[in-house]
């Protein structure tokens, strides 16, 4: 059995910075893209940021220049580095992921994490 686990969200002021985390756990045969998205107190899930399993990153337009993503294939993790947070990034951030478990190593199933609150205060 697969899971995503996210860490480090929590309150932090305006301006600030917080790191999250996702490890991938379980069966696991490869990891392909993985993904943060954020929910906000009555908006739909919005994705924020991805990485590819080369290394290449996307971003959306909300986030470019403020958040960086990255990974730790030998570790299965994905970390999402936010800076300069404003009040508006306040969410629910959800890991997401592409994984193959055995047997079935070329088949490629998405993986939610349960997710971490993050708060940013004026």
């Amino acid at each position: 059995q697969v899971q995503l686990v996210e860490s480090g969200g929590g309150l932090v002021q305006a301006g600030g910075s917080l790191r999250l985390s996702c490890a991938a756990s379980g069966s696991i045969f490869s990891i392909g893209a993985m993904r943060w998205y954020l929910q906000a107190p009555g908006k739909q899930r919005e994705w924020i940021a991805r990485i590819a399993s080369d290394g290449s990153t996307n971003y959306a337009g909300s986030v470019k220049g403020r958040f960086t993503i990255s990974r730790d294939n030998a570790k299965n993790t994905v970390h999402l580095q936010m800076n300069s947070l404003r009040p508006e990034d306040t969410a629910v951030y959800y890991c997401n992921a592409d994984l193959s478990s055995p047997p079935l190593t070329t088949t490629m199933r998405n993986y939610w994490g349960q997710g971490t609150q993050v708060t940013v205060s004026s």
